[in-house]
């Protein structure tokens, strides 16, 4: 459509004896205008969009500390259960459940009667046995001058001598017995080995119990150190190894850095511990093997049968570290916008070996020097030209 309108001659001409036709002309020559200039500016191209100002961060190697989360159980510095050691009817409980004992204190009481005629009737016997040791004897004595008489032959006396040695040896065997039988009568009155805490208590008072009984009378802990087991496999254990100095495994451990244990509500324990124990073999079944780290608990804030996490810390020098928040995942995988010499950017995929932090260990896919946009990515279009904006954020290191 031609922006010049031409008018007809008459038209004009009969407008001029007309002027209310002549209005109406000039109206419509002015619509016929605007939709010719309408027509035109919808056939002019629209103006390029400016190239948005992002910021941009420079890569470069730093070091880094990595974590790694292994599962880990907890006991005690000692874990024992109690069990009677002899039979007898649960006269008495002196403890309760989740009580603190003390090394020696009181437990439990099994019925003593039974056990103190046991050691009556040891006692009886020893006095017995003392009183045919004390007639050898005097055989002995009454015989001796008689043979160095020669008024009866040797033959009695060694017979009386050899008799002595009998009723010397029924001694032996009667103290023995006696003994016992007060080992079985101190046995009825249990007694905690070692200071901790009372675990559930299966058997009430009244209770018969055995020494051949498959649930103990309870478990007693002593927590003032907590130990964590944790497992590693092969390959871990391998890099394990490797991440340390030290000739033997045992240097390698003195010279481990301090772990942290992870609670179950995934709060860190407020105390660092120590890996101090390696098995001696991996476990056939798993693959793995056990490591020890241990835990002071002064507070008795751990308990046995406790559950956890593991956090080693691991040295890397000379990474390549990238803010989380500048990648973006898709598919499984995990990109970043690199930008080239021309401002343009393209969507790289990136291996990731680790966590430090906020950031991303890169194992492949950027090198020092590469320069990528930290913020905004989320609209961004492969080759896009932006406008870099030098960021001053720095990667934050552990």
């Amino acid at each position: 459509m031609n922006s010049e309108t031409i008018i007809p001659k008459t038209i004009i001409s009969k407008s001029i004896f007309n002027p209310i036709s002549i209005m109406k002309k000039i109206t419509l020559i002015s619509i016929i205008a605007l939709f010719v200039i309408s027509c035109n500016d919808k056939n002019a191209a629209p103006p390029a969009a400016a190239a948005p100002l992002l910021p941009v961060l420079s890569i470069t190697n730093s070091n880094a500390v990595t974590d790694v989360e292994y599962p880990a159980a907890l006991q005690g510095a000692v874990d024992v259960e109690i069990r009677p050691q002899v039979s007898g009817n649960l006269e008495k409980i002196y403890v309760d459940e989740g009580a603190y004992v003390n090394k020696g204190q009181t437990l439990f009481k099994i019925n003593e009667r039974p056990f103190r005629e046991q050691l009556n009737n040891a006692l009886a016997n020893l006095h017995a046995a003392e009183a045919t040791y004390l007639n050898a004897q005097l055989e002995v004595d009454k015989l001796t001058p008689l043979v160095q008489n020669k008024v009866v032959s040797d033959y009695q006396l060694k017979t009386a001598k050899a008799t002595q040695k009998i009723a010397f040896a029924n001694i032996e065997q009667a103290k023995a017995m006696v003994a016992s039988a007060k080992i079985n009568l101190g046995y009825t009155n249990v007694t905690a080995p070692v200071s901790g805490y009372i675990g559930r208590l299966p058997k009430k008072q009244g209770s018969l119990v055995s020494a051949t009984d498959i649930e103990p009378l309870t478990n007693l802990s002593d927590v003032h150190e907590v130990y964590a087991y944790f497992s590693l496999g092969e390959t871990d254990f391998i890099k394990f190894k490797s991440l340390y100095n030290g000739t033997t495994l045992n240097d390698k451990i003195k010279k481990l850095p301090p772990v942290t244990l992870i609670l179950a509500d995934n709060s860190d324990y407020g105390t660092l511990g120590k890996i101090d124990m390696v098995d001696g073999q991996f476990d056939k079944n798993t693959g793995a093997i056990t490591l020890r780290a241990t835990f002071p608990n002064k507070n008795g804030t751990l308990r046995s049968g406790n559950t956890g996490k593991i956090k080693l810390g691991i040295q890397h020098d000379d990474a390549i570290l990238i803010p989380q928040s500048a990648t973006v995942e898709m598919q499984d995988k995990v990109f970043v916008f690199t930008v080239n010499k021309e401002n343009k950017v393209t969507k790289t995929p990136i291996s990731i070996s680790g966590k430090s932090g906020t950031n991303y260990l890169i194992a492949d896919g950027v090198k020092s020097g590469d320069q990528i946009v930290l913020s905004g990515i989320d609209k961004l279009q492969e080759g896009q030209l932006i406008q870099p904006e030098k960021s001053k954020k720095q990667i934050a290191q552990k």
